[in-house]
């Protein structure tokens, strides 16, 4: 028996398998138009096809200003649900569930004439200098993130994941070192994000599950360590947060700090978030040597793995990786012959 190919229960959602797709951009939305379209179609419905349990879409925002280019998704209109519940009713036809990651880009929004954030501070000297939201704006915000979730959840996704990692407008609010507000926004660092967790909580089902991307320690000079990103999560926790997908950095340009890049290099993350809140956790960041990734579920590092770049050069790794475990596999009946 294989530890990664076991089924796993997530609140009341029910996965065949250990396995997740990272949400990766594509920045494939040609039209600019925020809604997915064949391109993205293929891409997760392929992933499904693959054998993956949970696939998670790509960083989805909230408003447009809120995309890191104009070519990404968004679920700011209900015109948008239509392309997206498509995408949903194929992956479940091959057993898999799906999920989407709720966003905004804040600071690092590229393609606005003029992105905002918790402050005024720009990710680099080569970045555009971004405007602090105002106290009104960013209640505002907070609604802003409830109605991508309630479109969410009208187009059938199993679950909603919100981006508070890799220096997005959440975790501008939650680091000290982005957010150097005076108003109650400043004065609590959680309070966004807790508000947002909330908000989105509102419009979802009891027993879905909620997920959380959080950057465990930011690279960055003076930036904040692994002790701040558990106080905040354990708050984060307390407002409705079910699992975390434990990821690092990507906030600014790293400092003296800079990330291992070796596989399973943000395992320990994972592993000290499951020990400290007593929750599920994704660890992600480079797992896609089968063996490796059947190690930390095996391990009990993490209760699930996430592939990105792995499942980006083989839609079908989970097929495959299973197959190196346990010797055997269960494709989709036309590609039986194959396996």
């Amino acid at each position: 028996m294989s530890n990664l190919f076991s089924p796993i229960t997530l609140k009341g959602l029910t996965l065949k398998n250990k396995v997740v797709m990272a949400p990766m951009c594509q920045y494939s939305v040609e039209a600019k138009d925020g809604a997915p379209n064949d391109w993205h179609y293929v891409h997760y419905v392929s992933r499904a096809v693959g054998g993956t349990g949970l696939i998670i879409v790509e960083m989805t925002d909230v408003e447009p200003d809120g995309r890191i280019t104009d070519f990404d998704l968004g679920l700011w209109s209900d015109e948008q649900i239509p392309a997206y519940e498509r995408i949903v009713h194929e992956v479940h036809k091959y057993d898999a569930k799906i999920g989407i990651q709720i966003a905004h880009a804040g600071r690092k929004a590229t393609d606005a004439k003029q992105p905002v954030g918790s402050s005024d501070i720009p990710v680099d000297v080569d970045w555009k200098i971004p405007r602090a939201l105002t106290t009104e704006e960013v209640q505002a915000m907070v609604g802003k993130y409830k109605e991508a979730a309630r479109r969410a959840v009208s187009a059938g996704f199993d679950t909603i994941e919100l981006h508070g990692a890799h220096g997005y407008l959440i975790h501008q609010f939650h680091s000290p070192a982005i957010n150097n507000r005076t108003d109650e926004y400043g004065k609590d660092l959680s309070k966004f994000g807790v508000e947002v967790i909330q908000a989105v909580r509102s419009v979802m089902p009891l027993e879905m599950p909620l997920l959380f991307r959080i950057s465990a320690v930011e690279y960055m000079d003076n930036g904040y360590g692994l002790e701040h990103s558990l106080e905040i999560a354990k708050k984060y926790k307390d407002a409705g947060v079910d699992v975390f997908h434990v990821s690092s950095g990507g906030e600014a340009t790293p400092g003296k700090i800079k990330p291992a890049n070796t596989p399973g290099y943000q395992v320990p993350f994972a592993q000290a978030y499951k020990e400290a809140l007593n929750v599920p956790v994704i660890a992600v960041g480079i797992l896609e040597d089968p063996n490796l990734a059947e190690k930390v579920i095996e391990a009990g590092d993490a209760d699930l793995v996430a592939i990105g770049r792995g499942m980006l050069k083989d839609p079908y790794w989970a097929l495959h990786a299973e197959e190196v475990i346990t010797g055997k596999t269960n494709p989709p009946t036309p590609y039986k012959r194959g396996f």
